[in-house]
């Protein structure tokens, strides 16, 4: 009776890690293990016509190196633009008012990013800044489009 009882409480010791190690693993696969990480951040906003897939809590990167998350995005009724406010670790403050932002896919069917290209300028973006050179996110469907439509043009003459 004793052995079956000292078996039950390792049998649910075993679960319990096993939920807990499950748990820490969706945390990091969802990004939301660095929620309070990123408190020491400064905005920076950046307007496109197409953002594709992006996402809120998006990696923004330098390099390959990520600084910051997709904060917020919303539509601008006046433009007809994607907002995309994008929140920066305060140790990357030094960003020329010249520099660009771009949308990336990660791998070929991976999830949307945006990179930051600095720029030369002497000038440097403060926190509420916006990012004024953007290139919108590189729709799959929209390149097969092309390719299709150029094709059927060529083969016509």
């Amino acid at each position: 009776m004793k052995q079956t009882r000292t078996m039950e409480i390792w049998v649910g010791i075993f679960v319990a890690a096993g939920l807990g190690a499950l748990f820490v693993l969706a945390m990091k696969v969802s990004n939301l293990s660095t929620l309070n990480a990123e408190r020491d951040t400064y905005t920076l906003v950046a307007r496109f016509d197409n953002i594709g897939g992006l996402k809120v809590r998006s990696p923004v990167s330098v390099a390959g190196v990520r600084i910051g998350r997709v904060s917020h995005i919303d539509f601008d009724n006046e433009t007809f633009e994607a907002v995309v406010k994008m929140a920066i670790s305060q140790r990357y403050n030094r960003f020329p008012k010249d520099t660009s932002a771009r949308i990336f896919t990660a791998g070929l069917l991976g999830e949307q990013y945006v990179s930051l290209e600095p720029g030369g300028d002497e000038e440097i973006l403060e926190d509420g800044d916006e990012i004024r050179i953007t290139q919108s996110a590189l729709v799959l469907e929209q390149v097969i489009g092309q390719f299709l439509y150029k094709a059927a043009e060529g083969g016509s003459e």
